[in-house]
């Protein structure tokens, strides 16, 4: 039978319409990345200026960061569905609990991620993108003719578009919406999310370009002898997963708890005590990516201050996502896996001295992996993501081993999934729904935003 035969013509009109989607969160999530890099690079130029400054010139970068904070939590004011990641909210779509986004989320969560990411809060860009990218696929469809059902499976398939943009992985972006949010692999999801990741990537490297994210020197293939050792690693790391979940809980718990105290305030205390850790080393603030990429390029970090490091990380992160802005999780998530593996590279060097230079970076690859699938509990999302991003395929076998660990040990323990446990909040927490969210009375009481 011919191939033109076994396509409806809705899977066709799913694809045209994805691929439209595609392009523009391509250019859009492209433009996101670009903005922020140059923020980046900005907030290095403001520390050293205020360094030298006389005086109290710490006080500078303390004002930038929670004058940030303030103003992208002003924009979650008038935008309730801007707050935190997004990702909880395109599963919540996807599962027929939520209304999909309207596209007035575009602007608000734009803005709000460059202000909030940009002035130093320890949040990732992908949240944004992928919240931006289910809103573009949403309109889309709606544009197109397309009924509910289709609605939203174009913003799970144009969400995940948005991921491979946010982190240049194009093949992990396709397997977070079959794996995670759509836990499903029919033709109708399949055709039309790799068609707009491929199209979404494409016009994003027009903007950013084509390398990976994080450039990774020569690794060698672990010794297989080293196998149990990896496997060892991904135990503790599933254990340190869940705590990991349980402290981004609480953090949402305990500024939960003075509901009296209005959210731009809260998000002005955030974002002062990100500011501080800013003036006391840049590298304990931010996305993360300058961290990752400073591990991986293996040795170029003392060890004190890679555990100082982990440890300001590992509560910064979770701090950062309680005060509610735009910004997600994975970014910050991946920086604190690559400061672990170099932290148990470095212990397995004391027990087994002499083993191979490249361990430490090995080590720091599939501890990214690792720290994610405990997390997020989408392992094989997890392990394709890190390789693409590093380029590097020579640690397979033991990130394979190591993640599968950790999810066992994250499911053991009785961690669920982060994003369950945040949708569950979101659903929980009676936010408007989308469509009068920008509508909301300000006389009425104010929903939580912390989701």
């Amino acid at each position: 039978m011919p191939v033109s035969k076994n396509l409806s013509p809705g899977l066709v009109r799913l694809c045209i319409v994805a691929a439209v989607a595609g392009v523009i969160i391509g250019f859009v999530g492209g433009a996101f990345r670009w903005c922020l890099s140059h923020l980046d690079r900005w907030r290095v130029d403001m520390l050293d200026w205020a360094d030298t400054l006389p005086g109290p010139g710490w006080l500078i970068p303390i004002g930038v960061t929670a004058a940030g904070a303030v103003i992208a939590a002003m924009i979650v004011h008038v935008m309730p569905l801007a707050s935190g990641s997004g990702i909880q909210h395109v599963e919540a779509v996807q599962r027929g609990e939520a209304d999909p986004p309207p596209l007035l989320l575009l602007p608000a969560k734009f803005v709000g991620g460059l202000i909030a990411i940009g002035a130093g809060l320890v949040l990732g860009r992908e949240g944004p993108t992928v919240h931006m990218g289910a809103a573009v696929g949403a309109a889309a469809a709606r544009k197109g003719g397309l009924d509910d059902d289709d609605v939203r499976q174009m913003q799970t398939s144009v969400g995940g578009a948005g991921l491979a943009v946010a982190f240049n992985a194009p093949i992990g972006g396709a397997l977070f919406v079959l794996e995670e949010v759509a836990k499903s692999v029919r033709m109708r999801i399949v055709v039309p999310t790799l068609i707009a990741v491929a199209v979404a990537v494409a016009c994003a490297r027009l903007v950013i370009g084509d390398g990976s994210d994080f450039h990774v020197g020569t690794v060698d293939t672990p010794s297989i002898v080293l196998l149990p050792v990896f496997i060892v690693f991904g135990l503790i790391t599933g254990a340190m997963g869940g705590v990991y979940n349980r402290v981004i809980l609480g953090a949402l718990d305990l500024v939960a708890r003075f509901s009296h105290v209005p959210a731009v305030v809260k998000a002005g205390i955030a974002g002062a005590i990100i500011g501080a850790l800013l003036v006391i080393d840049p590298l304990t603030a931010g996305g993360g990516d300058t961290v990752a990429q400073k591990v991986l390029d293996g040795g170029g970090l003392a060890l004190p201050l890679v555990a100082a490091l982990f440890l300001i990380r590992f509560v910064a992160g979770p701090l950062s996502y309680a005060a509610a802005t735009p910004g997600g999780l994975f970014a910050p998530l991946l920086a604190v896996g690559a400061l672990w593996g170099m932290l148990f590279a470095a212990l397995t060097d004391v027990v087994l001295p002499g083993q191979q230079p490249s361990l430490t970076v090995a080590m720091a690859i599939v501890g990214m992996s690792a720290l994610f699938g405990a997390v997020v509990r989408a392992p094989v999302t997890g392990v394709v993501l890190v390789m693409e991003m590093t380029a590097t395929t020579t640690v397979t076998v033991p990130m394979l081993a190591a993640t599968a660990a950790a999810v066992l040990v994250a499911q053991l323990v009785g961690s669920p999934p982060i994003y369950d446990s945040l949708r569950e909040r979101m659903l929980a927490s009676a936010v408007p729904s989308p469509t009068t969210a920008a509508s909301t009375d300000d006389d009425g009481p104010e929903p939580d935003r912390n989701t």
